[in-house]
């Protein structure tokens, strides 16, 4: 992956274009190397494999990521880990919630790039470790996320931290639990300074229908329409799961009072149409949001930190942004 862009395309097969998209070339080498491992999706025969799966495919991508200091702890009675960066940039936070369809990831799976972040950003990241399904039953999760930011701005002194400058933010499911908790948040009256998406699913119910995006992108590119399917079938298996206001953002009615947003979307994601949906309909409803969709990415970019250029060079851009949203 970290050869010449001319030379990515020779092994990768040429360009791939979907959509007026081209993907990015280290990308297509990477998942034509994943499926000649039989290793391209997301998911597998059964939970426990695919858990295997995920965290050594994070690990194979991530790299080494320097970090100043690193503490584990229980936020909320779940296992926390705090990213110190080097030279912080004030006393901002963010609390993460990791990605994994609500079954898989933990913290070990979500290091590198919560390193990188915090890292590259100067914003200390305490990343939470969630309960996730089969084991931990919806709404479990939903509830360590609202759990953990109240956590956050209880311990703030604790943490060294600005209770007015703690934010949220989370990939793909974490996506979504970071999203619920801002609005629990503002209905509350809890002060949130920022929300974090990474190209969150916010459509789980699917009762606005398939998304084009979920037909475009819904094979081969790692995430596929089968593996929602079947997390979904896992973790929301009753149609009251399915249509509860958590799962299906695009139809809650948000309140005044958001934190402002930045919402990432990859092109070639079965979630991209959801994630800029909601997007869309934040900033309907009065909240300050900005919408950056990395037209050459796949879902899962955020952890492909530490081979190839294409997404980490994403990465460091959020990483910026996340620097100006909450550094002093």
């Amino acid at each position: 992956m970290g050869l010449p862009a001319r030379a990515q395309r020779l092994l990768g097969g040429g360009d791939l274009v979907i959509d007026g998209q081209t993907l990015a070339p280290d990308l297509r080498v990477m998942l034509t190397l994943q499926r000649l491992a039989r290793k391209g999706d997301l998911g597998g025969e059964s939970v426990a494999q695919a858990r295997a799966s995920m965290l050594e495919g994070a690990v194979l991508v991530g790299g080494r990521q320097p970090i100043g200091a690193i503490r584990d702890l229980a936020v909320a009675d779940r296992p926390a880990r705090l990213y110190e960066p080097s030279r912080p940039a004030g006393s901002g936070l963010l609390v993460f919630l990791h990605g994994g369809s609500f079954l898989y990831g933990d913290l070990a799976s979500h290091d590198a790039p919560c390193r990188l972040l915090a890292e590259e950003s100067g914003v200390r990241v305490l990343a939470v470790e969630y309960r996730v399904g089969p084991e931990a039953p919806f709404p479990a999760a939903f509830d360590d996320a609202e759990a953990a930011v109240r956590w956050a701005h209880e311990h703030a002194g604790e943490l060294g931290v600005d209770p007015a400058r703690v934010g949220v933010g989370g990939d793909s499911a974490g996506g979504n639990l970071a999203a619920w908790a801002a609005i629990t948040a503002a209905r509350s009256g809890l002060p949130l300074a920022f929300q974090l998406l990474v190209y969150p699913c916010v459509d789980n119910g699917r009762d606005s229908g398939e998304s084009g995006s979920l037909r475009l992108f819904g094979e081969g590119l790692y995430l596929t329409k089968e593996s929602i399917d079947s997390a979904n079938d896992i973790y929301l298996p009753g149609p009251d799961d399915r249509r509860d206001p958590r799962v299906n953002l695009l139809d809650v009615d948000l309140p005044a009072g958001l934190a402002p947003a930045h919402v990432v979307t990859a092109g070639f994601d079965p979630l991209r149409d959801e994630g800029e949906s909601y997007a869309r309909r934040m900033a309907e409803a009065g909240a300050e949001v900005e919408l950056r969709r990395y037209a050459d990415q796949i879902h899962g970019f955020l952890n492909i930190v530490g081979v190839g250029r294409s997404s980490r060079s994403a990465v460091l851009e959020i990483a910026a942004r996340l620097r100006a949203a909450l550094a002093d």
